[in-house]
């Protein structure tokens, strides 16, 4: 086998907003190219804190973060979040409700973009919307213009903020597979947070369970279900394997 190669590697990262209280304590991880990790947790567990400090929104009190071989952050340097080549898509979108899907989606980007524009468009399914305005569209059809946003300046990570959230079981489903047909299809690597594990279970291949800014477990996908003994994750793994049981009693033999 081959020597894996990492898009990032993280190392005792630590973030306190108080002094007193980490948000994040001693983080440390590396994403693989071309992988999709999961975050599992709970409101308050780091999650949030822990996207900002990869896309640069905040700056970590110790430890360090590297991509490939450029150094992000540690105790003596913090680039700042252009110069990181992250893309970061938000709960809120925070697209321009003023601004078509084309010019949202080429927002910042030199003039003379369009042929990028379109490929964009393409890639994530909205051609023949580029003149609408986002009132005028669905939220799945909104959040494929933020992610056409941020993945038009070809980052080589891309970070999702709850993606998933506040959608029908049928949207949510069809978001995921989308959202992983468009990270595989270009040759990304994505982090993205979530506090439902069926999002995680769905998509990522692999996954890390957050709680009070510590990692409780990482693991592949594939070996989710093996026996854990911390309670957090024993009650999420008993929580889908109930309402799994649940779905396959339903169905007619």
């Amino acid at each position: 086998m081959g020597t894996a190669n990492y898009i990032l590697q993280i190392e005792a990262l630590s973030k306190s907003y108080d002094k007193k209280i980490f948000a994040l304590k001693d983080f440390s991880y590396k994403l693989e190219s071309g992988k999709i990790c999961a975050v599992v947790g709970e409101s308050g567990s780091g999650k949030s804190t822990l996207l900002k400090l990869i896309a640069g929104l905040e700056r970590s009190d110790h430890g360090q973060i590297n991509m490939g071989d450029q150094i992000l952050c540690n105790d003596q340097i913090h680039l700042s979040p252009q110069k990181r080549s992250v893309g970061l898509v938000f709960q809120d979108f925070a697209l321009f409700p003023h601004l078509r899907v084309k010019e949202n989606i080429a927002f910042g980007l030199a003039p003379g973009s369009h042929s990028k524009i379109e490929q964009m468009l393409k890639a994530v399914r909205l051609e023949g919307y580029e003149d609408r305005f986002p009132s005028e569209l669905s939220g799945g059809q909104e959040q494929r213009v933020a992610i056409a946003r941020s993945l038009v300046r070809e980052p080589d990570l891309l970070l999702l903020d709850e993606p998933f959230s506040n959608r029908d079981t049928i949207l949510k489903s069809e978001l995921r597979h989308e959202i992983k047909r468009l990270i595989k299809d270009l040759g990304l690597s994505m982090i993205f947070i979530t506090h439902d594990i069926y999002d995680a279970m769905d998509i990522a291949d692999e996954i890390i369970f957050l709680k009070e800014g510590k990692i409780v477990r990482q693991s592949p996908i594939a070996d989710i279900f093996e026996a854990v003994k911390d309670k957090y994750v024993q009650e999420n793994m008993e929580e889908l394997k109930r309402s799994a049981e649940t779905i396959l009693s339903m169905i007619p033999k």
